[in-house]
């Protein structure tokens, strides 16, 4: 696949996560598609970080959402080779601090298949 429909995966990502459409979102993704995230090592540690498949995903997701209605993000920089995808961008909500947030989504036939984040 070329750069150009990985980066339109990406802005695709972007806006489904800032309009929190859900169901968006998963329709981006693979449906064995693996995400790990530092926060999910935290707020569910069982899970040492990596969920697994569109329903992990979507129970992730939803109770992010409903935790934080005002989450959005700000993209800073994407940068797209024909499998991958770097995101850079500022994670925003109410009341906090800005984070900065590393992204890598690995894409393969025009789905996300594995995704990880990186911040502090």
């Amino acid at each position: 696949m070329s750069s150009q429909k990985n980066l339109s995966i990406a802005h695709k990502w972007f806006e489904a996560f800032n309009n929190h459409n859900l169901e968006q979102l998963l329709s981006l993704y693979d449906n064995d598609a693996e995400h790990f995230s530092p926060k999910l090592k935290i707020k569910k540690p069982e899970t040492l970080g990596l969920v697994k498949g569109r329903q992990a995903l979507h129970d992730w997701w939803q109770e992010a959402f409903e935790r934080l209605p005002t989450l959005n993000y700000k993209v800073t920089s994407l940068t797209a080779n024909t499998d991958r995808v770097f995101m850079e961008y500022l994670r925003t909500v109410a009341n906090e601090n800005e984070m900065l947030v590393a992204e890598v989504l690995e894409i393969k036939d025009e789905k996300i298949v594995f995704s990880r984040v990186y911040h502090g």
